[in-house]
């Protein structure tokens, strides 16, 4: 295969042989075989062309939990798309208060904060053991301009960030407080089916407190409604496992 590389200074390097970047922990690792293709960035190449995103990635050593993958301010140079694993992102406000800002599951993309500013707007940690393919933006971009059917699908991604957005935006300002639970369960559950484990049923890698600092409600606040959630037999609750018992119910308290 062929790729055209650039210098810092935007001009052809020439026309090099690349072998896809072969994973440090698995050399059989690929996009072309990743069981997350058809949720990430490939979903829309064909194999030639995923054979072309596999050049520019980088699949970086997993990350352990409660380490970070970038930090508020840091300089933005990639996206990342979650292999295995789980991560938060939050923000600090001046006087070091904290507000979580997303969750993010395997075969979902991290860093798109930074597109704007050139700097990361929020810090992400991983929740757990995790590991991430990393995207250089500049090789991304360059790439997207040679595959429409890549830049179509970046965009798309953009556009349910912002949807996802508007949709917190819309949460907060107008769900109760059972309500924002609701939403957030079943928000899990079907991120959950999509990767291919069951929506019904899964641990909260997450605390009471960043479910709290992302639906904008206390700690005790989530704690009881995930006692009224049980006790109308709705959830079942055990520790961080979370089993969703009558999944019609759940989504009456949104009025679906």
């Amino acid at each position: 295969m062929t790729y055209q590389s650039a210098d810092a200074s935007g001009k052809s390097l020439g026309t090099d042989v690349l072998r896809a970047r072969p994973c440090p922990h698995n050399a059989a690792a690929s996009c072309s075989n990743c069981r997350l293709s058809d949720l990430c960035l490939p979903i829309a190449l064909n194999k030639s062309e995923i054979q072309q995103l596999d050049n520019i990635i980088e699949r970086n050593r997993p990350l352990g939990k409660g380490e970070h993958l970038y930090r508020q301010r840091d300089e933005f140079r990639s996206v990342y798309a979650v292999r295995s694993g789980s991560f938060k992102s939050y923000t600090l406000t001046s006087d070091g208060k904290s507000r979580v800002t997303g969750f993010y599951m395997p075969g979902e993309i991290l860093g798109m904060d930074g597109i704007g500013t050139r700097s990361h707007g929020v810090s992400t940690m991983a929740l757990e053991h995790a590991s991430i393919c990393e995207i250089p933006f500049s090789q991304l971009e360059r790439l997207s301009h040679q595959l429409p059917n890549l830049q179509s699908r970046f965009f798309a991604i953009m556009g349910n960030e912002i949807v996802k957005d508007q949709q917190i935006h819309t949460l907060l300002s107008s769900y109760t407080a059972e309500q924002r639970l609701a939403s957030f369960l079943l928000s899990l559950s079907t991120r959950y089916a999509r990767c291919q484990r069951s929506p019904d049923r899964f641990l909260l890698q997450m605390t009471r407190g960043d479910i709290g600092e992302y639906l904008g409600l206390t700690l005790e606040t989530v704690s009881r409604g995930f006692s009224s959630l049980q006790k109308k037999a709705i959830i079942s609750v055990k520790s961080r496992e979370i089993a969703i018992t009558d999944m019609t119910a759940l989504k009456a308290i949104l009025g679906d």
